[in-house]
This record gives C-alpha cells, structure tokens and sequence, in this order.
C-alpha cells in the first residue's frame, strides 16, 4: 500500500473509523480532510433507522472543517472499512466537496483491505453545480 503523501490521513481516518455508526448497513466508512490551514479533520458515516437521514464521513469531515471556520479543503482520503475494493464518494459528497474544494482536488480512495485509487474531482464529479450558477447579472 503506497499513500505516502496521504499518509497521515489515512492514519487519522483509520483511527476515526472506530466511531463510524453503521449498525443497519454495516458498511463503516471514514474520511479525512486537509483544510486549507494545513490542519486534518475527521468523519464518519452516522447512519439513522430513517436511512435517508444517513450521513456520510466526508460530509461530517467537511462540516466539521467549515465550522471550525476553514473554507478550503485541499485532500480528501475515503476509507471503505468494510470493502474490499475502495469506494468513491455519493455525488452528494462530491457536490460538497466540489463547493469546498481546492482546485480539482484529488480523493485517494482506500479499502479496508489496503487496496487504493485515485481519482480527480473532475473525473468523478465532471459536471458539478457551482455557486456562480446562483448569482444573477
């Protein structure tokens, strides 16, 4: 397994995969963050029995970026505790991402069997919705 410049992302969202709570899909999923300060934030998906109030750990990584003030992600790791092949992010994830993220950022996706991808915001996300829509004029 070859994550060196991640690496300690991968090792902040291993250690935060023991919160994840999924106790009706049993699919664990963690995430980590590098915000434009430098520092790393953490999530994990947060499942409720009303599935779609289901939140995933990028989502909870980001959210918890902004609302430490951070308006810049700048990495993004994935780590698919209970899969064997890594897992990209839902389009939900990859809109907030894209509203967060530093140019066309780069997820590096791990399993829980150390099996990694890479891919580009772009790549996942190549029509994303951005804020600019919204402005009139």
């Amino acid at each position: 397994m070859t994550v060196k410049p991640h690496s300690d992302l991968l090792r902040a969202a291993v250690a935060a995969s023991r919160n994840s709570y999924a106790p009706y899909s049993g699919f664990r999923v963690a995430a980590a963050v590098r915000a434009g300060s430098g520092k790393v934030y953490t999530g994990v998906n947060v499942e409720n029995a009303s599935l779609g109030l289901t939140v995933c750990a990028e989502r909870v990584a980001i959210f918890k970026a902004v609302s430490e003030g951070e308006r810049e992600i700048r990495e993004v790791l994935v780590y698919a505790v209970d899969s064997y092949d890594p897992v990209p992010p839902c389009g939900a994830c990859l809109q907030v991402i894209a509203e967060f993220a530093r140019d066309d950022v780069e997820i590096v996706m791990v399993s829980g069997t150390g099996r990694i991808e890479r891919a580009r915001l772009s790549q996942l996300l190549p029509k994303r919705f951005k804020g600019e829509k919204l402005r009139r004029g």
